[in-house]
């Protein structure tokens, strides 16, 4: 089973693929999924459902965010080698931590929308994760447990307001629309190795990243008992692991978005984005 949200734009509801992959509604008995609707047992009870009697959806339908929130949009930075390289700067000796706005979550398939007065965005496909119950100094060896689900992430970045404004990373990376997430939630147990997974991303069809977790620096058990050591980590909460080389700032000439592109995002297994670039509105 994948778990996704499906329907028009502010009212989606929540459903599963079926191993078919028929879309069916899980409205009449599941929450929206986000917060403790996300939990590692609150995801379980739905795996253990009979779904095939719930109502089928048009498979034509629109798939929202996967989240429909998150306490927290938490993001790792610099942690694959190789892209660490392309960018020039040293291998970090402990993972960085920075956030996202929970308001850039966006659909999958939604558009990016360039921000006003933006001059430098940037793609960044990564491994997302979903916690599933309440950590605080969870060892590297119990880490993996307090997952509920895994899904594919485009951690868009404005890099003039990131890098360039001063202060803190986070206003270039939470523009709304910078934050797409799903197509799907698929379930902790259903990824048994998540330090071997492809992740790759075109740009206008041109493969712009291709490369394999396995290049962290930091591992997603590494990432999780490192975090839970400075904070409490909330049943929902997204962590984003990292990019792989062959960002826009990294390339020469640095690339960087434009009105009309065509970004298409995939980790293995967790499903295929795809973005059309617009100019901001007005």
């Amino acid at each position: 089973m994948k778990f996704l949200r499906f329907g028009v734009r502010g009212a989606e509801k929540p459903g599963v693929m079926d191993d078919t992959g028929q879309i069916r509604d899980l409205s009449g008995v599941a929450h929206d999924f986000s917060g403790k609707n996300v939990s590692r047992d609150a995801l379980a009870g739905l795996l253990d459902m009979d779904i095939s009697s719930l109502p089928v959806v048009d498979s034509g339908i629109r798939l929202g965010c996967a989240l429909a929130d998150t306490p927290n949009f938490h993001c790792v930075g610099l942690n694959y080698a190789k892209h660490a390289a392309e960018t020039g700067a040293e291998p970090p000796k402990e993972p960085i931590l920075f956030s996202k706005a929970t308001s850039a979550l966006s659909g999958p398939f939604d558009p990016i929308i360039l921000p006003r007065d933006s001059t430098k965005v940037d793609w960044e496909v990564e491994l997302g994760i979903v916690i599933g119950r309440h950590v605080e100094h969870v060892s590297e060896a119990e880490a993996l447990d307090c997952i509920s689900a895994y899904c594919t992430i485009n951690d868009v970045s404005e890099r003039a307001f990131q890098i360039e404004r001063g202060g803190q990373w986070v206003k270039g990376k939470s523009a709304p629309t910078f934050g797409p997430l799903g197509p799907y939630l698929v379930p902790a147990p259903q990824v048994p190795d998540p330090q071997n997974l492809a992740v790759s991303l075109t740009v206008n069809g041109d493969i712009q990243q291709s490369s394999n977790t396995s290049d962290m620096i930091f591992s997603v058990a590494e990432i999780i008992s490192y975090m839970s050591r400075f904070m409490a980590l909330r049943p929902g909460d997204v962590i984003a692991t990292g990019t792989p080389e062959g960002v826009g700032m990294g390339q020469k000439p640095q690339r960087w978005m434009q009105p009309g592109d065509i970004v298409e995002v995939e980790v293995e297994g967790l499903g295929r984005q795809r973005q059309e670039v617009m100019s901001y509105p007005g």
